[in-house]
């Protein structure tokens, strides 16, 4: 079966982030809205043969934290979405 694997990357609530923080300045600066603890991540999306979704997890999540995550900085989430291909 074909899945649809979603890595999202985050840096951990205790590193800085910098684009977040500007990105909260400019809405501020903007006045748009009053939003406060902005942080910025990224989306990967891959599609993996499997035989089930537990084994799409599994890669997905090998590979995540071993190329797509700094995971001494980073957290991330995966996703599982069957194709049905």
């Amino acid at each position: 079966m074909r899945f649809k694997t979603v890595v999202t990357v985050t840096l951990r609530p205790t590193i800085l982030d910098p684009e977040g923080k500007a990105i909260e300045h400019a809405l501020g600066a903007l006045a748009i809205g009053a939003f406060s603890g902005v942080r910025v991540g990224k989306r990967i999306e891959m599609f993996v043969d499997a035989t089930d979704a537990d084994a799409a997890r599994t890669a997905a999540d090998e590979a995540a934290s071993r190329l797509l995550a700094n995971t001494v900085m980073e957290d991330y989430t995966v996703d599982i979405v069957e194709t049905g291909a």
